[in-house]
């Protein structure tokens, strides 16, 4: 123990230099974002992405760009797509599932990984699931590639509330989700996952039984990552304890119960930076519509939390108060969008004003009512337009716990609770494709076959691997209903796996 704590010091100092600047730069909206290199003067930043919500960009650990991912929408054939730093599409990363609502994007650093990365996005209504992607940085000149692509690790309806929580040994992540019900039911389920450099750790359930389990609930993460608040369109809004090294989720604490009419509907929140005060964005309804947007403040260390609430401000439609981020600048920065009419996204060419120009900021988050001045439209995003949704990137700065020895392999989940298998296949429905992942891999050479059930041979492939993993996504369409067998051999093992095409 002694030696441990005379190691700590240098440890943490490690840790906080490998994840310095991560956060540097936000990319959102239609091609809008945020420099914070000099946080002292935030500046416009550009990118090609137009998308209306789910998002996520990292950064190296100058700040300099690596990659982002974005939705397009929840319309039609949606799709999640990886770009690198120079606004171009990824090698293989298109075509990633998804869907476009507001935080069901996510991305992590592989444990022990410095070039691997984890995509994490999840479907409501459109490829119903949990998914995965990993990006590796070290090839294409490092311009980087998806080495795994669509590998599913849910396949139920998921809320729209996506996370991700550095592990207490400031090295590991907790992957955080839950369930949409449709018929919607009463379970309040959190679903964790553990990520280590051993791979993602099958699912654990936390149920506390007593609000919607829905398509639009979020889950907000406070700074230190000890509390988690989770807000849904029905009006519900209830505090939980989060432990870092066990990742268990408990003490819950109700701030409003659940509205059987949804009167008051939360859309996003965030916590100050000293996590004394919550902020919220929340669409009230005047019957028959829901026609005016408020802006929320609550002090958590009130005796009466709900009675604390103060209205910092509300606006009638078309603008509408969207998402709540702390910036590293420690300042709180709000999303506005413009309903010009359906469908809200894409914007016309010609709808260009302050509400979808601007972003609003929380210039002290820290004090309690209007001497947080909070000032609308007051960050000009270069002439970019905005719509409801920024990005949902983890807080990569949060460090080890102080003084706490514990480890991954002691938290709960064993090792046997990992996912062990090597080859993987999903098969989406409306592309059309079965994509085919493989892990671990051992042999230099490999053969791939596709046969029915029939047995006969419907697609055929051989060539070397110049690494452990393997990915392909390969279209069925022209071929019949049924069952298929894959078949992925190496020179050094033999891999099978099935899937249904219907």
């Amino acid at each position: 123990m002694i030696r441990y704590l005379m190691l700590l010091p240098f440890i943490m100092a490690t840790h906080l230099s490998d994840c310095q600047n991560r956060n540097s730069i936000w990319i959102f909206g239609d091609s809008a974002g945020i420099n914070f290199s000099n946080v002292s003067n935030p500046t416009p930043y550009y990118s090609v992405m137009d998308g209306r919500g789910s998002c996520a960009s990292i950064c190296d650990t100058s700040g300099n760009l690596l990659f982002y991912s974005y939705n397009t929408t929840g319309l039609g054939d949606s799709a999640t797509y990886v770009l690198n730093y120079f606004n171009d599409t990824l090698i293989n990363g298109y075509k990633l599932c998804g869907q476009g609502l507001y935080n069901q994007i996510t991305i992590i650093q592989k444990p022990l990984d410095s070039n691997k990365y984890y995509i994490f996005y999840l479907g409501t209504n459109v490829t119903e699931g949990l998914y995965y992607s990993i990006v590796d940085m070290s090839v294409n000149v490092g311009q980087g590639a998806i080495i795994q692509k669509n590998i599913q690790l849910k396949n139920n309806r998921q809320g729209d509330c996506l996370q991700a929580i550095k592990h207490a040994n400031g090295r590991d992540w907790w992957i955080l989700s839950k369930p949409s019900s449709n018929p919607i039911t009463s379970i309040n389920r959190f679903t964790i996952f553990l990520v280590t450099s051993a791979g993602i750790s099958a699912p654990i359930n936390y149920d506390f039984s007593n609000a919607s389990d829905i398509d639009f609930q979020k889950i907000v993460i406070n700074n230190r990552a000890t509390k988690l608040m989770v807000i849904n369109f029905k009006g519900f809004m209830a505090k939980y304890d989060f432990d870092r090294c066990t990742g268990i989720v408990s003490n819950q604490n109700i701030i409003f119960p659940q509205q059987p009419n949804g009167v008051r509907n939360f859309w996003e929140g965030a916590y100050s930076p000293n996590d004394s005060l919550f902020y919220a964005t929340a669409t009230w309804y005047s019957f028959p519509i829901s026609d005016t947007s408020r802006l929320l403040q609550f002090n958590l260390f009130a005796a009466d939390i709900p009675g604390s609430c103060d209205t910092l401000a509300f606006n009638k439609h078309p603008n509408i108060y969207g998402a709540l981020r702390l910036g590293p600048d420690k300042k709180i920065y709000m999303a506005n969008a413009y309903d010009w009419g359906f469908p809200t996204y894409p914007y016309p060419d010609s709808v260009y004003n302050q509400y979808n120009m601007n972003l609003g900021v929380i210039n002290y988050p820290d004090s309690n009512g209007h001497s947080c001045s909070f000032q609308p439209f007051s960050f000009f995003l270069g002439g970019r337009r905005n719509y409801v949704g920024l990005p949902n990137n983890p807080n990569y700065q949060l460090g080890p716990v102080v003084g706490s020895v514990c480890d991954s392999l002691t938290s709960g989940i064993t090792t046997s609770q990992f996912e062990n298998s090597k080859l993987f296949t999903f098969y989406h429905h409306d592309w059309q494709i079965v994509f085919i992942n493989a892990q671990g891999l051992e042999g230099r050479k490999y053969i791939l076959n596709v046969v029915n059930i029939l047995g006969h041979l419907i697609y055929k492939e051989e060539g070397n691997l110049d690494s452990h993993y393997y990915t392909h996504d390969l279209s069925m369409q022209g071929l019949a209903d049924g069952v298929y067998i894959i078949s992925l051999v190496t020179d050094k093992e033999a891999l099978s796996a099935k899937f249904v095409r219907q």
